[in-house]
């Protein structure tokens, strides 16, 4: 009996130990937690998507991979028509409506003929309308384009409806009269083009660095140019693209 009092005593002993031992750790683990102030540290992580969201859980930006990458959004619902996801790698933006506004995707690759294309573009969005400042590359198996475009949209209250619109008449035959529809279309009122490239600065395929200003139907009107022989040029032109002044002659 008194074998047994003693071997409980001991077990008991063990059991304070181990128990003392358990709530210090308990602690460190807690001060050190608190420390951080609850934030995680990762040297390295791997994933398909990332969403980063508001605390009502809305969509604010998603990261991903090009398989999981996110379709058009317009108030948090897929536009019409639809533009599936699965296609670009990156980054896109939301705005606090839930309508996507910009983003960073990039592509690259070769076919099997050997000819490759890359495409590399940082957008921003004009509220509920496309992009109106860009960062874009652009290489079709040597064809290249590289450089910051400003753009004009006229503001239009329905633009999904207009997109939809734009989309349909595309797919139509051939025919003056889808001719009519798409010129009604881009130009909606005379004199002006309902997206027009107004700003260009880059390079264009023939390596000619240059800075283009265009008038609201998107006509180059004033152009500096430096061509890949170093030789500088100062053109202006008119409506019709004929060059009515350059320096030097």
């Amino acid at each position: 009996m008194e074998e047994r009092l003693i071997k409980m005593e001991k077990e008991l002993r063990r059991l304070r130990r181990y128990s003392f031992i358990l709530t210090l750790l308990l602690i460190i683990g807690g001060l050190f937690a608190f420390s951080r102030s609850g934030a995680d540290r990762w040297k390295e992580i791997t994933v398909e998507r990332i969403n980063v969201v508001e605390d009502n859980g809305q969509l604010r930006m998603v990261i991903s991979n090009k398989s999981r990458s996110p379709e058009n959004l317009f108030y948090g619902k897929p536009l019409t028509p639809r533009i599936p996801g699965g296609s670009r790698p990156g980054m896109i933006f939301f705005n606090d409506e839930g309508t996507e506004n910009g983003g960073l995707v990039f592509t690259g690759s070769t076919d099997s003929s050997g000819k490759y294309k890359a495409f590399g573009h940082f957008s921003f969005d004009q509220y509920n309308q496309n992009q109106v400042l860009y960062l874009s590359y652009q290489d079709i198996n040597g064809d290249q384009q590289t450089g910051l475009h400003v753009d004009d949209w006229q503001t239009h209250p329905a633009w999904p409806e207009w997109r939809a619109e734009y989309k349909r008449t595309q797919k139509l035959p051939d025919s003056p009269e889808k001719e009519a529809l798409l010129k009604k279309l881009m130009e909606p009122q005379e004199g002006v083009k309902a997206v027009a490239q107004r700003v260009f600065v880059g390079k264009d395929d023939s390596k000619t660095a240059m800075v283009t200003l265009s008038d609201r139907m998107g006509k180059p009107r004033l152009q500096m140019q430096v061509d890949s022989n170093g030789t500088a040029r100062l053109i202006f032109l008119d409506q019709q693209g004929n060059v009515t002044y350059s320096l030097p002659k």
